[in-house]
Formats: structure tokens, C-alpha cells, sequence
């Protein structure tokens, strides 16, 4: 029996907020071109593979709150630096899947209609040039949840709880963090591990994320090259002594 997903428990990042409660649709395409190469000794139509390309559109309620969905929404139209978003599928459990991108806003809309709700648009397009993404074919990728979404004090900051890839693979991958809240005072470290078993007997660091600063929110996607084993998890430390913090990682294979 397939196991299917309710749609109610997408979450949705957006560089350093969490942005699920000002959306109610987060779509995502990935396409293909194909070029005819069809000639006369053909019977039917014959084609290779194109160029990739890949969209996603967010759609959700306005609002005028701090931090909210008009607010974000404008200030990264138009910006050079492509905002990191992370679409958890079922989210807030280790190992679930996740699109991750870093694509540019290309439009944002605002209706207000006369009998409901003001409402927001915003599509964005995915590059594979949009800054360190060369490895990244859409600009957009589908890979797992590797944390929660929730907070963590700072003396229990670990290892969390390692994802099964089903096997090894050799062409790198992608981490993008969301630190979303932040009260530690001191810098927090997180890094992406791997290992060839279960147990992280031999953990290797994979990712490391460029260190969090003292009561600091961001974001962050660092691509590696080269192999990966077939157990990942994160791993965090911090030099601070009181505090939580709340951050998302996702990894995706290339």
C-alpha cells in the first residue's frame, strides 16, 4: 500500500524565516527540452535531451506582520543574491524528502478582492549558475530532511538522528540551512556527516556551514563534490552557554 502525503503538513523556508503559516500551495516543476533529430530514414519522430529547467510558485495569504509574506516577498524581488528555500514535504521529520532551491523571484502578485482574503503570488526560477549552484541542474533539487524545525537547547546541541540513502553515490550534493531562531550567545557550529554504516562509527565531516554567530539568523547552501556515503546526519556544537536555536538542514544528491 503506498504511503501518501497530506499536503496540510508542508513547511516552507525562506532563507532565514519560516514561512509556512503565510502559505497554502508551494508548487514545484522540473522540465526537460528535447531536440528533434528525427531524419529520413526515420519511421517516427526521434529526439535527445535538452536543457533542464525548473520553476516553483508560492502561494499564500498577505499580510503587513514583520518578517510576514509582503515583506519577504518584495525584498528579495529583483535581488542579485538568490534566496534559499526549502520545501519539506510532511515536514518536522528526519529522513522525510524535500525540495531545496536557490532560484531567482521572477514575480510577485498581490490580489485583493472585494469578498476574501488579500492574497500573494511569487514564482521563481530556477538557475544553474545562480552562484555556487554549477553542479545543481534546476536549481532545484529533490533530497531529505536531515533535522526537525525545532528548537534546541544549546547543552543538548549533538548528533542527530543519521538518514539511510539506500547506497552510496559519487557525484556530491547539496546541504541548505535555515537558522530561523537563535538566542545562544556564542557561535554554534553545524555540519553535514557521512558514513558507510548505520552507526557513524568512522562519521566524516561532509558540509560544513560557515559558523552561526551569537544570537544570529540565517541561511546557507554549501555544494560538495565527490563521494558520499550512504548514511548522513547533522552534527552541532556551540561555544555558548545558555540559549536554543531552531534550524533546518535538507541534503540532496547530485
Amino acid at each position: 500500500m503506498p504511503t501518501f502525503v497530506h499536503g496540510k503538513d508542508t513547511e516552507v523556508y525562506l532563507d532565514e524565516f519560516v514561512m509556512s503559516p503565510y502559505f497554502n500551495s508551494a508548487d514545484v516543476t522540473l522540465t526537460n527540452e528535447t531536440a528533434e533529430v528525427t531524419s529520413f530514414s526515420d519511421s517516427s519522430k526521434a529526439y535527445i535531451l535538452g536543457l533542464a529547467d525548473g520553476t516553483l510558485s508560492l502561494n499564500g495569504m498577505w499580510t503587513a506582520d514583520t518578517d510576514g509574506s509582503d515583506e519577504e516577498l518584495q525584498a528579495i524581488l529583483g535581488s542579485a543574491t538568490a534566496p534559499n528555500i526549502t520545501i519539506a514535504e510532511k515536514g518536522g521529520t528526519i529522513g522525510n524528502r524535500a525540495m531545496i532551491a536557490r532560484t531567482h523571484e521572477t514575480n510577485y502578485t498581490i490580489s485583493n478582492p472585494v469578498g476574501d482574503v488579500s492574497t500573494v503570488t511569487a514564482d521563481f526560477q530556477g538557475t544553474s549558475n545562480a552562484g555556487l549552484l554549477g553542479t545543481m541542474t534546476y536549481g532545484i533539487t529533490g533530497g531529505f530532511q536531515l533535522t526537525t524545525g525545532s528548537s534546541i537547547d544549546y547543552n543538548v546541541l549533538g548528533n542527530l538522528s543519521g538518514v539511510d540513502g539506500a547506497a552510496a553515490s559519487s557525484a556530491g550534493g547539496a546541504a541548505l540551512l535555515h537558522v530561523v531562531t537563535n538566542s545562544i550567545p556564542g557561535v554554534t557550529t553545524i555540519k553535514v556527516q557521512h558514513d558507510t554504516v548505520a552507526g557513524f562509527g568512522s562519521a566524516a565531516d561532509l558540509i560544513s556551514f560557515t559558523g552561526v554567530g551569537a544570537s544570529t539568523k540565517t541561511s546557507e547552501m554549501v555544494v560538495c563534490s565527490g563521494a558520499v556515503n550512504r548514511y548522513i546526519r547533522v552534527t552541532a556544537s556551540t561555544a555558548g552557554s545558555s540559549g536554543s536555536i531552531t534550524f533546518m538542514v535538507s541534503f540532496a544528491r547530485f
